[in-house]
């Protein structure tokens, strides 16, 4: 099973990327609440590094026990450690060096320092994945979870404009992967053309999946994506969490959305 999107529409990219803040440090808050610690997997991209940096910004920030936080990644750009491109870096110096975590609860894909190809970083991180799913279903009795995967809260994404989420491009091979929890991209359209990703499967196993989009030029993704497109050709369209699948967008990129799809923004949505 998976949820139906509901659509958000927002006035700015800055708006925007508060109102993904203001949802995330609320939906932490409440998960903490509940089990005592939570998963957040993160995303690259300008609104998703703005909506980190406004995390930070807001004084409701401090609410969130960021020590108990487990941070994964939906992609990443098979690069040295260090690259600016990657995009734990960007999170790093958005949020992560800034908050109170547990460097041992982030977990980062492993570089071109750490491995010959992608396919070797890939593997690598369905590994560390399954591992943490051993240990989360030893604390805590998760049986309804993928056993390859630990429970993923909240899963962020972006939306590029030919649609492709996390690493997985319309029509190549990330996006027919099946059986798997990751994957090594070699031939992304988009440079640099190394990546790795998780696979539509990893994704679709998070409880809620957000797609955060902005600009006029990502409008054709979002309609396609809404429309019930194909997930190979259009990957977004694909992308759904198990209890909540939310697009939060700006009113560029909601210009060819049909008006029965859109909702005033609500934070306190359940």
């Amino acid at each position: 099973m998976s949820a139906e999107p509901k659509v958000s529409v927002h006035p700015s990219p800055a708006s925007l990327a508060a109102a993904v803040a203001a949802r995330l440090i609320t939906r932490l808050v409440d998960v903490q609440s509940e089990r005592g610690t939570a998963t957040v997997v993160l995303t690259g991209g300008s609104i998703a590094t703005a909506a980190l940096e406004a995390v930070v910004a807001s004084p409701a920030h401090t609410a969130v026990d960021w020590a108990t936080v487990h941070f994964w990644w939906g992609d990443e750009r098979f690069l040295p450690a260090d690259d600016p491109d990657r995009n734990a870096v960007q999170a790093r110096s958005a949020l992560l060096d800034r908050v109170a975590v547990d460097p041992t609860k982030i977990h980062e894909f492993g570089s071109t320092d750490d491995f010959p190809d992608e396919d070797a970083a890939a593997e690598d991180y369905a590994a560390r994945l399954a591992a943490a799913a051993d240990e989360e279903r030893t604390d805590d009795d998760t049986t309804a979870q993928d056993p390859r995967l630990p429970r993923f809260d909240v899963l962020l994404l972006g939306v590029g404009p030919d649609a492709h989420v996390a690493s997985l491009f319309p029509e190549l091979g990330g996006i027919r992967v099946k059986g798997a929890t990751t994957v090594g991209v070699a031939d992304a359209p988009k440079p640099p053309p190394r990546r790795v990703s998780l696979t539509l499967e990893a994704i679709t196993s998070a409880q809620e999946v957000w797609l955060s989009v902005s600009g006029s030029d990502k409008a054709g993704a979002v309609g396609l994506a809404l429309a019930g497109a194909g997930h190979v050709q259009v990957p977004a369209a694909g992308a759904r969490g198990q209890l909540k699948t939310l697009w939060l967008i700006d009113q560029d990129a909601a210009q060819k959305l049909p008006g029965r799809l859109i909702e005033h923004d609500d934070e306190h949505e359940d």
